[in-house]
């Protein structure tokens, strides 16, 4: 049987035995000279420790694991022991014993204490050492931060020798911190010589611990991080630990995410808008087992709808969603799931007819470039047909609004994807003339995080052991996450009327090859050396620069200065009809040479996106392009 469930037990006799044998040592050579006898002797020390023990019991002295002991854990054996001696002088003084018991107890009391006090130094030294030999599996770390939320951290990590890391040092810019101890460890400093700071250490991890930095300076430390070739993560949200949200900060210790690799702060929308939007309302939300379907219906809960129908044709992601929902919002919560295609309009019309939806959020759609390449046909059928399905469905029973889920490649097109989402927001506008149904489509770049986007795949990748593959070193795109795409998506359905598409100022471009080299040096390893780096060609359909998508003039600043509106002109539903009759035709053939041949009549602005690289890059040579930013107008002149 283990000892440890007796361990307050065991400390308790040691106080006990080195409380009489230091008592019973000093008056040793009194009791050898007969000046007291030994009953005498054994009756005042019995008392002495009687009253120690009482206030230690009090204190819950030995409840306490002494391993993890702090300044608290001492000052309060020190106030047992006095307060114990001065109940035993009382007594003595009461009883009017002669002040030699007193005299010699006070020096015996005190040796006892010393005694204890080392005691359980050196048993806090022994099983320190005993669990730094087994450190097996543990990392050494530092932590960025020496304030309140870094000095907390590390008050855990220390305190847990079973821990994942082993603290080695905290890094910090104060010079009154820098060269002093924090429990024991050393504060380094400052922050921007951190490489030089870890060279030649065994730091292999690092942990940032400083709450509301700067997007700017959030961005520097990543990259002295990155320079360091140490895994970095990040205590998340250190604020709300402080106030008690959660017990654990490490237990708040996250990889490095997304939204950390985007350089500017989140954007923000109107919530108070948005709810005003959507609550009590029937919301239909197509696609929804998807990564910005999903996430639509996750923030769409949150605004207390009256009820939420998930539309989805994949079955397991819409299940998964529903249980999420479900745990989150409880039992209750008015969510129903219709498993169905948007290409079948029988069954779009039943769901229609049976919920009557007043907004529609259309997300349904195929999206993955060099897939619909190779599969024109089937991109036309979900995208275009299930868009007109969707869309004349919420025409015909009523719904407020219908917000259409598009791409900034449907800018000027060069693929398939692109060009279908084109045809989708022409859809709106022939369907718009004599509707109820306000007709309104959002327009985003690249969203990071969802399905087939670049940071899974570079995730997986770098699990792998690489290589990483880029298309293009050359690459640049315009990167929002999934929840400010969805807020976009979310508030700008509450502007929306009919005919007007919307689009993010998604701020500056990001090179993918820089992403790639600073996610893997993040990761611990070194670009090129640890992981290879592999340029494999542009996918086709692929434009190395994407549209700015802001600089349009057609575009005017909404209420929400990073919201812009562009208002498209109307199209006759006989057009329309006429349109859609010619791609179903040539969809049926089956010749996706003559699917090719009508999407460029549909979509004048169509090009090959050979075509348009070889212009951007001659721009670029002739000097038309002199920063990075101008790289997504060229494709216009």
């Amino acid at each position: 049987m283990s000892l440890s469930r007796f361990r307050g037990q065991i400390v308790l006799a040691a106080d006990i035995c080195l409380i009489f044998m230091f008592n019973f040592l000093l008056f040793l050579p009194s009791l050898l000279r007969r000046d007291i006898h030994l009953i005498n002797l054994v009756l005042h020390i019995g008392l002495l420790t009687v009253c120690v023990l009482v206030f230690q019991l009090v204190f819950r002295t030995y409840n306490t694991l002494w391993r993890y002991a702090e300044s608290r854990e001492y000052f309060v054996l020190l106030m047992g022991m006095s307060l114990g001696f001065l109940l035993y002088s009382g007594v003595n003084l009461l009883l009017g014993t002669e002040r030699i018991w007193i005299t010699q107890a006070l020096t015996g009391s005190s040796l006892a204490l010393l005694a204890m006090l080392v005691m359980r130094f050196v048993y806090r030294t022994y099983r320190t050492k005993i669990t730094s030999r087994s450190a097996e599996g543990r990392s050494h770390a530092a932590i960025i931060g020496a304030g309140a939320v870094g000095v907390s951290l590390l008050g855990e990590l220390v305190n847990n020798p079973q821990g994942r890391y082993i603290p080695y040092c905290l890094v910090d810019d104060a010079p009154d911190k820098v060269g002093k101890r924090v429990l024991g460890v050393p504060v380094l400093g400052p922050i921007n010589d951190l490489r030089e700071l870890l060279q030649n250490t065994p730091v292999t991890e690092i942990i940032l611990a400083i709450p509301n930095l700067s997007p700017r300076r959030q961005t520097e430390i990543l990259r002295l991080c990155a320079a360091t070739n140490c895994r970095l993560h990040i205590l998340s949200d250190p604020m709300s630990q402080l106030k008690g949200e959660k017990t654990s900060l490490a237990a708040s210790v996250r990889e490095v995410q997304i939204e950390d690799l985007l350089g500017r702060q989140a954007i923000q929308l109107d919530n108070c808008r948005i709810k005003k939007f959507i609550c009590g309302k029937t919301v239909l939300v197509t696609g929804g087992g998807g990564s910005i379907g999903s996430e639509l219906c996750r923030q769409i809960a949150g605004y207390a709808p009256r009820q939420l129908v998930i539309l989805d044709i994949a079955e397991n992601t819409t299940y998964d969603l529903q249980n999420d929902l479900l745990h989150l919002h409880g039992a209750d919560f008015p969510l129903s799931v219709e498993i169905a295609s948007v290409r079948d309009r029988k069954k779009i019309d039943r769901i229609f007819a049976k919920y009557q939806p007043q907004l529609v959020f259309h997300a349904a759609a195929h999206k993955h470039v060099p897939l619909m390449e190779n599969c024109p046909e089937e991109a036309i059928k979900n995208n275009v047909f299930g868009t007109y399905n969707t869309a004349s469905a919420a025409k015909k029973y009523g719904a407020e609004k219908f917000v259409l889920i598009s791409t900034d490649k449907a800018v000027n097109p060069t693929n398939i994807m692109g060009t279908t989402k084109y045809l989708c927001e022409q859809v709106l506008q022939g369907l718009r003339a004599g509707s109820r149904t306000e007709f309104a489509a959002v327009r985003f770049g690249n969203v990071l995080g969802s399905n087939g986007s670049v940071i899974p795949l570079f995730k997986k990748q770098i699990a792998y052991g690489g290589p990483v593959t880029i298309t293009d070193k050359r690459i640049i795109r315009y990167f929002m996450t999934i929840p400010e795409a969805v807020q976009l998506v979310l508030e700008a359905g509450s502007f929306a009327r009919s005919g007007e598409v919307y689009v993010l100022d998604m701020g500056e471009p990001v090179h993918i090859l820089d992403l790639a080299e600073k996610l893997i040096r993040l990761s611990g390893y070194t670009p090129y050396v640890d992981i290879k780096i592999e340029e494999v060609g542009l996918r086709p359909g692929e434009k190395l620069y994407e549209e700015l998508l802001t600089q349009s003039a057609d575009l005017r600043r909404t209420e929400n200065e990073k919201i812009f509106v562009e208002e498209k002109p109307i199209i006759e539903e006989s057009d329309l009809k006429d349109w859609l009759e010619e791609l179903a035709a040539v969809v049926e053939t089956g010749s996706r040479q003559q699917i090719f041949q009508v999407l460029h009549q549909l979509v004048p602005t169509f090009r090959s996106p050979e075509d348009v690289n070889r212009e951007a890059i001659q721009a670029v040579r002739e000097g038309q392009a002199a920063h990075l930013e101008d790289l997504a107008l060229v494709q216009n002149v």
